[in-house]
């Protein structure tokens, strides 16, 4: 129950008018620091939207929901009017006015208490002629206090800090962020800063969907404010780490790639294709399952008995995912578990529960009531631009639907008992994913939904093969029909033959060895059957991912991304810090290759505490080695700590980004031979990433003053084919496979060749086992992948001989569309395997 300190009850008072009423109640919340000034005014705007009279002679007036940034905490204040004071139209008139600023589920209890006051005149009339403030303290609280707490501080402390995180500010970290604050027992709130340096929108940190309604990608600067400087130091601290996020790389859901399938049916009814979601290959039969609809229909009752059954639908909702988390996290680990702490989190969010108390309080039913709350904010998630954090609209509806069913005495949708099935939906939610789990299904494919989603992340834990985004049509499948799901192909094979189904179990055994296979011999050296070798090395960010790199059988790392330096801190790391990272990195390679990109800024990595002008289009804009330029103050420091490591160690390697032109080339190796000259260190092998069509249709004027190319897929796709990787219309259609693409790759390679010199691919293709075979075909000699696929293509790698990958090379290059070169990789002819 919330307080009521002596100081927020006013006895004795008189109002002319309801309006001054209010302003007098407003202000004694305003004085005790529980609501800005402008509170008064939400309250009156309630007032026009309905009348918070409840009855027997007391009133509750309340701001709006649009009101909720002006309450810096929760509290009450009583006003006690002896001589009453007309409130409604019908003549009503009131002699306590308690004045609420909602911010918790607190209000439950209080509106319970208020309505038993309700039904006993003798206390309403005690109450409203009191001389005594502990006699209402006692009513409405429960307790009669002997003092008065007081009134917490405002925030004075703040700080900036730069959000980290590669998917933004979603429901995971935003519940650790809630946790750590509850568990300080202070206050936080974050604030958006704008480009223009003023402050944008903000949010107080316990509560969920305010802070995930932010919509926070990595990269947005935060004004963090706190009313200690420990707890703002946590804080702080804790957002620079992640909240739990692994920071290691871009876009860290773990989702697979599109590749071509490595095994394809000779005879089947259909094939149904959508996104991969969760990797693997079964076989079955559909089932579809659609969630019963929820008719919620406005039926008010008594507030105090809509106040109860809401209680006790969160209650139950809650003890159902204590329970899921526990069962999830004791099956699958405390990271998927985590999903579920975040629903609790939701379950429990200040704003969605003032929402619901407040239309409950204006008449409303509980259940409408609360779909109502709930409904405008699923909404409001999905119109963020960030597809990640737009997902998290799903979690929300699973909450929703969780409560909704307590409220309305439903059970949910049971999948019939049997051998497991393929379920076919329009989506499934986080709960539904775990509730059904390995025993029900053997994988699923949604009509809708997307790979980087809660659901998609269960599905990989829980090893399930899953397809999301295949459109309505799979919703017109019977019950029971035959089907083969291929999760890493994002296929689903209906009514194939018995030769196919006994095909594709003998390709899961294959697979399975496969597996297994690879992993065994990740540290053998990544050579052709004929003794050719292709160096696999790592793409990762920091000295501490190297270990974990090695152990997967990295043979060096291609790719060091510097921006990560800058994107995880709030101030530019100076050139010590620079040069303690970079010397950290070369240590722990123990001699083996080490490529640094120089500071790749602009496109889809914002540094705002940089202060560079927003651009309309960032990808043609201020990126790479053009902000280089324009910012010798971040280049040259850059330089130097690069220079002064390349002293001691002979293994670093250094390469600019978004080179366009043969004169950014010169230009940059001019600085950086400037730099080495002053540093006296040596000679250090120069590189240049090819990621734009123009780098290389002029490679071979490029290749005479090079040392190494290294193409970046993911940039050159995007290029060449004119699409957006991140629009989450196109980026299906971004496949790097593109003859046009591999075409350019091409021409880079024999540019190279000529001049003796040699090409490494360090973006998204080179880890797709269809990719890294094609690429090897054309003459790339190192592909530099993400930590976990370095084992798998190692051993897509030793499967073929030199001549069979250029064959395949070259026949890729006559293809029309990436379907068609996908097409003509098949899996290697190996015991127990069919083609």
């Amino acid at each position: 129950m919330m307080d009521l300190p002596q100081e927020l009850i006013r006895l004795g008072a008189q109002a002319g008018s309801k309006a001054e009423a209010i302003a007098q109640v407003a202000a004694l919340l305003t004085a005790a620091g529980n609501v800005a000034p402008g509170y008064a005014q939400a309250m009156l705007a309630r007032e026009e939207q309905a009348n918070t009279y409840l009855g027997s002679g007391i009133a509750i007036p309340h701001g709006t929901p649009e009101s909720r940034h002006l309450i810096h905490r929760t509290g009450i204040a009583v006003l006690q009017l002896p001589g009453g004071v007309r409130w409604g139209e019908g003549g009503e008139r009131v002699r306590l006015v308690v004045g609420i600023a909602a911010t918790s589920d607190e209000h439950l209890g209080l509106l319970r208490r208020l309505t038993r006051v309700l039904g006993d005149e003798a206390l309403v009339e005690r109450l409203s002629t009191t001389v005594d403030p502990t006699d209402i303290q006692e009513a409405l609280t429960g307790e009669r206090p002997a003092a008065a707490p007081a009134a917490p501080a405002a925030l004075p402390y703040s700080a900036a800090v730069t959000l980290p995180n590669p998917l933004g500010m979603h429901a995971r970290p935003a519940t650790l962020l809630a946790k750590l604050v509850r568990t300080h027992g202070g206050r936080v709130r974050l604030t958006r800063a704008e480009p223009d340096g003023t402050d944008g929108e903000s949010a107080d940190a316990t509560r969920l969907m305010e802070v995930l309604s932010l919509g926070l990608t990595r990269g947005t600067l935060l004004r963090v404010s706190a009313d200690s400087p420990e707890l703002l130091a946590a804080v702080t601290d804790a957002i620079r780490a992640g909240l739990g996020d692994d920071l290691s790389a871009p876009g860290a859901s773990g989702a697979p790639v599109r590749r071509a399938p490595d095994w394809v049916p000779s005879e089947v009814g259909a094939t149904i294709e959508g996104v991969p979601a969760a990797d693997g290959l079964v076989v079955g039969v559909t089932r579809q399952h659609a969630p019963r609809p929820l008719d919620v229909r406005d039926e008010p009752g008594d507030p105090a008995q809509e106040a109860t059954r809401l209680d006790g639908a969160l209650a139950a909702a809650e003890a159902e995912l204590a329970t899921v988390i526990a069962d999830v996290g004791a099956q699958f680990g405390a990271d998927k578990a985590a999903i579920f702490r975040a629903h609790q989190e939701l379950l429990r969010d200040e704003g969605i529960l003032q929402d619901t108390v407040a239309r409950i309080l204006d008449g409303h039913g509980a259940a409408w009531a609360y779909r109502e709350a709930t409904e405008a904010r699923i909404a409001q998630l999905q119109r963020l631009d960030d597809p990640t954090l737009a997902a998290r609209a799903v979690d929300l509806s699973d909450v929703q639907r969780r409560v909704l069913r307590h409220l309305l005495g439903l059970r949910e949708v049971e999948v019939a008992a049997g051998d497991p099935v393929i379920l076919l939906a329009p989506d499934l939610t986080p709960s539904d994913t775990a509730r059904l789990g390995p025993d029900t299904l053997l994988g699923f494919v949604t009509a809708q939904g997307g790979p980087t989603s809660h659901t998609a992340i269960i599905a990989r834990g829980l090893g399930l093969p899953a397809v999301v985004a295949a459109g309505e049509g799979v919703l017109d499948i019977p019950d029971g029909t035959p089907a083969i799901l291929d999760g890493a192909a994002g296929r689903l094979y209906l009514n194939p033959s018995g030769a196919d189904v006994a095909s594709a179990r003998e390709r899961q055994g294959v697979l399975e060895r496969e597996r297994e296979a690879a992993r065994a011999a990740r540290f053998a050296p990544a050579a052709t059957r004929d003794g050719t070798r292709i160096e696999v090395a790592a793409n990762i960010n920091r000295a501490a991912d190297a270990p974990a790199a090695l152990d997967a059988g990295a043979e060096g790392v291609g790719l060091m991304r510097t921006e990560f330096l800058f994107l995880e801190r709030d101030a530019v790391p100076s050139e010590d810090e620079q040069e303690r990272e970079y010397r950290a990195m070369a240590e722990a390679l123990a001699g083996r290759p080490l490529i640094i990109r120089t500071l790749d800024i602009g496109g889809d990595k914002e540094v705002p505490y940089l202060g560079l002008a927003r651009e309309d289009n960032s990808f043609l804009g201020i990126r790479g080695i053009r902000l280089c330029f324009e910012r010798p103050d971040l280049f040259l420091p850059q330089l130097r700590a690069v220079a002064r490591v390349a002293k001691d160690h002979p293994n670093v390697h250094l390469m600019f980004p978004m080179i366009s032109t043969l004169e950014d080339f010169r230009r940059a190796r001019a600085i950086f031979d400037r730099v080495r000259e002053e540093l006296g260190a040596p000679r250090v092998p120069l590189g240049v990433m090819i990621e734009v069509p123009s780098a290389a249709l002029i490679a071979e004027a490029l290749a005479p003053e090079v040392d190494f190319f290294s193409i970046g897929t993911n940039d050159l796709t995007q290029y060449t084919l004119a699409m957006d990787r991140l629009h989450p219309q196109l980026a299906r259609q971004t496949d790097a496979l593109h003859p046009a693409v591999l075409r350019l790759i091409a021409l880079t390679v024999r540019a190279a060749d000529r001049h003796g010199k040699w090409v490494g691919v360090c973006g998204g293709a080179a880890g797709d086992d269809v990719g890294a075979l094609v690429l090897a075909g054309l003459g790339v000699k190192e592909l530099s992948v993400s930590t976990p696929q370095i084992a798998g293509v190692k051993a897509a790698l030793r499967a073929r001989t030199l001549g069979e990958l250029q064959a395949l090379a070259g026949e890729a290059l006559t293809q029309a569309t990436a379907e068609d070169v996908r097409a003509l990789v098949r899996p290697p002819q190996t015991e127990g395997a069919t083609a």
